[in-house]
């Protein structure tokens, strides 16, 4: 046989485990308070969703009915063989059947509103929260993997609600009814039923045990892709300019077939419950008619009791086949919501802040005292100390991976140091709220982010709200405005992401003019000249001229020429500071600044 068609039928080893951390483990394990949380998500709509339960109650009265209602009336015809209670027999079934409907429509109607409505509670909270997450979290997570809970688990847990809870309720009732009258009516006939109860416990112990582990590999093997996916579109040109396509399409191969292999097995070994359903309430009918038969002809009970335990005994495998499908879809359900609430657990921003004060105003005063830190234990900067006086510039240089964008890292508070302190105005940084640090400083990096909209709602990002009149005076100061007016719309053309159908230099420009607007105490220039030409990097120079007056101003920068008048200029090697000191004073120590200087000026 062909290999693609006998490997879907070799059990996989996947490994379900490895991946996840110890804190995943945990909550995998936590199942029932992952269902309290889910619980707790729909009490908030607790007036709706008793109206739900009371419609499924009745609905499950009016299916009940029904086949009481044939058997009786069969005994009835038999016995007094009255022809005429036929009619009224069509006519009450009718009105049952057409209640039921009515019920399980409204039932579904309330419980879809539910549903989304949690949903939707539960997607905002989520996204909210990764708001709030540190930057260190998202360093160690794939960006698909984050998309892939927020889209595709929360989908998951959305198609559940719809469905689940329902069915639940429904098939709990409908068990509970359908016992009652059983015994009412045989006790005999209802212990024979039951038989079939340990068969179909048993079946389902052995078919859970293994379908359980496989939907949380689903999941996480569904993250997995997702987040390759996205790495691939985002590193298109890097893929392409090293012609790597053939092994990034292995690659791609091998997490898709990863995913194939757990949702196969998942939904194969799932598939197996309705199958045993069906075969036990074949069994069960069989059984009730053959018994029921010989009790019938020893007078024990009537032909209407045996056409009503035969078609109870349908409906009673049927919620149990119902309840054996939706604890599947709950495996699947719990596994997304798992993943979700494990993100929505993580410790925020403002919970590590604790006791962390307002900042109001900022002189933009800076003073690094003998910081030292490192990622994952890897020491990036060591005892480094410098300080910046109100109005001053303190330029960064040195080789890649000397630690100057970790100088910035520390100074927004992305991170905080392993050792030493950070004052702004005096004060610790880390008395400071993260929030009200960043409004007194803005940021021009090296590649320029804007976001999918117009010019005039990019540049407004610094100051939300800001006139219209106040972002195009930030424009005018930042040299944006005469290529913005030459836009086929002005500044409202719209965007992109990417920024597609502007030019490097413009985006920085906008980056400029966002920073003018937010008007900071502190401004932090990130290689914000690189990779631009001439002609442009003028234009920036000037803008970035305006941008630095009377700020404090950080700026990390390759082309020495740029910041001949900082005040401070600190040369950075492996972590640890070289030199320290001004232009001048640098190019007569006849050091490492020097040499790059002099070697910069002869190319």
């Amino acid at each position: 046989m062909h290999k693609d068609w006998i490997e879907p039928f070799k059990q996989p080893k996947l490994d379900t485990d490895s991946a996840r951390t110890e804190d995943d483990k945990k909550r995998a394990e936590d199942w029932k308070g992952t269902l309290k949380r889910l619980w707790n998500y729909l009490m908030a709509h607790r007036a709706r969703l008793y109206l739900v339960i009371f419609m499924i109650a009745l609905s499950s009265l009016f299916a009940l009915a029904g086949p009481l209602i044939v058997g009786l009336s069969i005994d009835t015809f038999l016995v007094e063989g009255n022809a005429e209670i036929i009619f009224y027999v069509l006519i009450l079934l009718g009105a049952v059947y057409l209640m039921h409907s009515l019920t399980v429509f409204l039932q579904h109607f309330f419980m879809v509103s539910i549903s989304q409505q949690t949903v939707y509670t539960i997607r905002t909270g989520l996204f909210d929260h990764l708001q709030k997450l540190p930057i260190p979290f998202f360093d160690r997570r794939q960006h698909g993997e984050l998309m892939s809970r927020l889209t595709n688990d929360i989908e998951n847990i959305s198609n559940t609600l719809n469905s689940s809870i329902i069915q639940i309720f429904q098939s709990v009732l409908t068990l509970t009814g359908i016992l009652i009258v059983m015994l009412y009516l045989s006790p005999l006939l209802t212990v024979i039923t039951l038989l079939i109860v340990p068969g179909m416990y048993f079946g389902m112990k052995w078919i859970t045990k293994r379908t359980g582990p496989l939907f949380k590999a689903q999941q996480k093997n569904l993250g997995t892709l997702n987040g390759y996916v996205q790495e691939t579109m985002s590193g298109q040109p890097i893929i392409k300019s090293f012609s790597q396509e053939e092994r990034v399409m292995k690659d791609f191969e091998e997490r898709n077939s990863r995913l194939r292999l757990s949702g196969f097995w998942a939904q194969t070994i799932s598939g197996f419950i309705p199958k045993l359903m069906n075969m036990l309430n074949n069994v069960s009918f069989a059984v009730i008619a053959g018994v029921g038969g010989l009790l019938a002809m020893n007078g024990m009970v009537t032909i209407g009791v045996i056409v009503i335990f035969a078609e109870y005994a349908r409906q009673f495998t049927r919620p149990l086949n119902d309840l054996a499908n939706q604890f599947n879809v709950l495996l699947s359900a719990i596994a997304g919501a798992e993943r979700v609430f494990q993100i929505m657990d993580e410790k925020d921003e403002l919970e590590e802040e604790g006791d962390a004060e307002e900042l109001e105003y900022s002189e933009g005063r800076l003073a690094f005292e003998n910081i030292r830190f490192g990622y994952e234990n890897e020491i990036t900067i060591d005892d480094v100390s410098f300080s910046a006086e109100k109005g001053e510039t303190v330029a960064f240089v040195g080789p890649t991976g000397a630690g100057k964008t970790t100088i910035i890292s520390l100074l927004s508070r992305f991170y905080n140091p392993d050792k030493g302190t950070i004052r702004m105005d005096g004060r610790d940084i880390r008395n400071i709220k993260k929030e009200s640090l960043r409004r007194h400083m803005a940021f021009v990096l090296q590649d320029s982010f804007l976001f999918e909209g117009s010019i005039r709602e990019n540049i407004r990002y610094g100051k939300l709200h800001a006139s219209d009149r106040e972002v195009e005076e930030a424009a005018q100061l930042a040299n944006a405005h005469s290529f913005i007016a030459k836009m086929p719309e002005g500044y409202d053309t719209k965007i992109d992401a990417e920024g597609g159908g502007i030019s490097q230099g413009q985006k920085q420009l906008l980056s400029i003019a966002r920073a003018l607007l937010a008007d900071p105490a502190v401004l932090v220039l990130d290689e914000a000249t690189s990779s631009i030409d001439t002609i442009t990097e003028l234009k920036i120079q000037e803008a970035l001229r305006r941008l630095m007056h009377g700020r404090t101003s950080i700026v990390i920068a390759h082309r020495l020429n740029t910041i001949r008048e900082a005040d401070h200029i600190i040369v950075l090697n492996e972590g640890n500071v070289m030199e320290a000191g001004s232009h001048e004073e640098l190019l007569r120590t006849n050091g490492f600044y020097a040499d790059l200087f002099y070697s910069q000026k002869l190319s």
